[in-house]
């Protein structure tokens, strides 16, 4: 929320539930993550920059459950092909790309690594970005200082730098994120050359960090 306001990109919330949802509870038959409990404790709805495309959170607050109904119909109609579960809790301004926690690769605290799932592609491509929800904020902060930063940046043509293919160097950072990949804790999602090429790119720019 403060880089979108020194950076002069749109910033849109509204108030939480007054009963925000508790860490762990099941929603849509999934555990919900500990650090997006947190945040919707905080926010029941949020649109980070989507003046140029942004993230936008589904909402959960005393008026509408849109997280809760687009996990339900997502788990429902098998729309996805991947072979771990995932709980989506945002994605891009009117693209059918979507960010996700996987419940199944929870560490002892309960946090949820994020993967960006691009439904664009056939079949669909999921692919790890962060080791947790705070990771994935802070990611995403820095995406949007780097986009705005870049010498050819347009806010009539943001697509000048594209989040999460072009951000290696950021993500390489995410130590535990790249433990998992390597430990292949990822593979059951990522089945195709794609994917698994980006997970050795991953591996190999986090490498390249020691």
């Amino acid at each position: 929320m403060a880089v979108c306001t020194r950076l002069g990109l749109s910033l849109k919330s509204s108030s939480p539930r007054k009963n925000p949802l508790e860490p762990g509870i099941l929603v849509a038959g999934l555990p919900f993550d500990p650090l997006l409990a947190a945040t919707y404790a905080r926010l029941g709805h949020a649109a980070f920059a989507a003046d140029i495309g942004g993230l936008v959170l589904n909402r959960l607050d005393d008026h509408e459950r849109t997280l809760e109904e687009r996990n339900r119909q997502w788990q429902a109609t098998e729309e996805h092909p991947f072979s771990m579960a995932l709980f989506l809790f945002g994605g891009e301004a009117g693209l059918a790309y979507h960010y996700a926690t996987v419940p199944q690769l929870a560490d002892a605290q309960g946090r949820q690594p994020v993967v960006f799932v691009d439904d664009y592609e056939v079949p669909p491509l999921a692919l790890p970005v962060a080791s947790d929800v705070d990771r994935f904020f802070e990611l995403y902060s820095r995406y949007l200082e780097e986009l705005v930063a870049h010498p050819a940046f347009s806010r009539d043509d943001p697509a000048v730098l594209a989040f999460p293919r072009q951000l290696l160097h950021l993500i390489a950072s995410d130590e535990r994120l790249v433990s998992l990949i390597r430990e292949g804790r990822f593979d059951p999602l990522m089945p195709g050359a794609e994917a698994q090429a980006w997970a050795h790119r991953v591996v190999s720019a986090g490498d390249a960090r020691r």
